[in-house]
Formats: structure tokens, C-alpha cells, sequence
């Protein structure tokens, strides 16, 4: 193999691997956060416990949050910091109204109109309590998700 490709390309079982380059700034970059390796602490560390064992479901890190989607759809959010205890969940019209009515959720300020609801969870206790709710949000993106691809399937026949 020529010098110059012994850099950029390694063998592996038959695979030709490219090393990930950096492409902003001249440094090494950032460290990941231990908590982000540590699939989260505290109670975040928990929800992704009791989520990620759902099927379908799939938790990634963005903007400061744990999302947890169905497919392409986020059904719901918890923030990556320990400090911060603010679950957004997205419900249907009918299951937004009867959460906010419980008195355990409030509008989400901004995004309220698309079914996302509020609520302050204050360690497992409390997300023990907000469980039902995830459920609920769970299985309509999941139907959603379903429908979707049925609706393409259809389309390709």
C-alpha cells in the first residue's frame, strides 16, 4: 500500500475504515462529558434506564437534553444536567388537556399548541409518577410512526 493511503485508510476484516477528521479549529476538540458516556446521572441516568429498555425507543443527546424518539418522532425530553428537573412530554390533544387538568403538568410555554407539556421531576419518585404519562406519549408516536410507514409502503405498491 503507498505511503500516503497507510494514513488515511485502515484495514479491518476486509473493511476500509477512514479516520474521522477534524474539520473546525486545529485542536484535539472537546472531551465527551462523563455523563453523556455514563448514558446519564441521577435521575436522567434512570428515565434512559426504564426508556431505553422500550422497544423501538431511541435516547440521544441534543441541545442540552436527553431526547427519546420513536423512529424520527421525539416523544419526549429531560435535561442532561443533574440541576435542571423540567420533563417536556408530548401527548395528544385529548391526553394534554386531562394531564394539565391532573395538576402535574403545565403547558409547555412555547410549544404548548403542538401537545408538549411541562412537569418538574424531582428525583426517581417523582419520575416513578410521570411514568404513565411517558406510556401514553410513547404509544401514540409509536402509532404515528406506524402509520407513517404504512401510509409509504401503500405509496410504493
Amino acid at each position: 500500500m503507498a505511503p500516503h493511503l497507510r494514513d488515511t485508510f485502515r484495514l479491518l476484516a476486509g473493511l476500509a475504515i477512514t479516520r474521522p477528521r477534524r474539520v473546525r479549529g486545529l485542536g484535539g476538540g472537546r472531551r465527551t462529558r462523563r455523563s453523556l458516556a455514563r448514558g446519564g446521572t441521577g435521575t436522567a441516568g434512570a428515565l434512559n434506564e426504564i426508556l431505553g429498555a422500550w422497544p423501538q425507543v431511541k435516547i440521544t443527546p441534543m441541545f442540552g437534553r436527553w431526547g427519546y424518539f420513536v423512529g424520527p418522532r421525539l416523544f419526549a425530553c429531560f435535561p442532561l444536567r443533574a440541576k435542571d428537573t423540567d420533563l417536556w412530554v408530548r401527548l395528544g390533544r385529548e391526553d394534554q388537556r386531562r394531564a394539565i387538568d391532573s395538576g402535574m403538568f403545565a403547558p409547555h410555554p412555547r410549544m404548548g399548541g403542538k401537545g408538549w407539556v411541562v412537569c418538574h421531576v424531582e428525583g426517581l419518585r417523582g419520575a416513578g409518577r410521570t411514568l404513565s404519562w411517558l406510556k401514553k406519549s410513547y404509544e401514540t408516536a409509536r402509532q404515528m410512526v406506524e402509520r407513517t410507514e404504512r401510509g409509504e409502503r401503500e405509496d410504493e405498491s
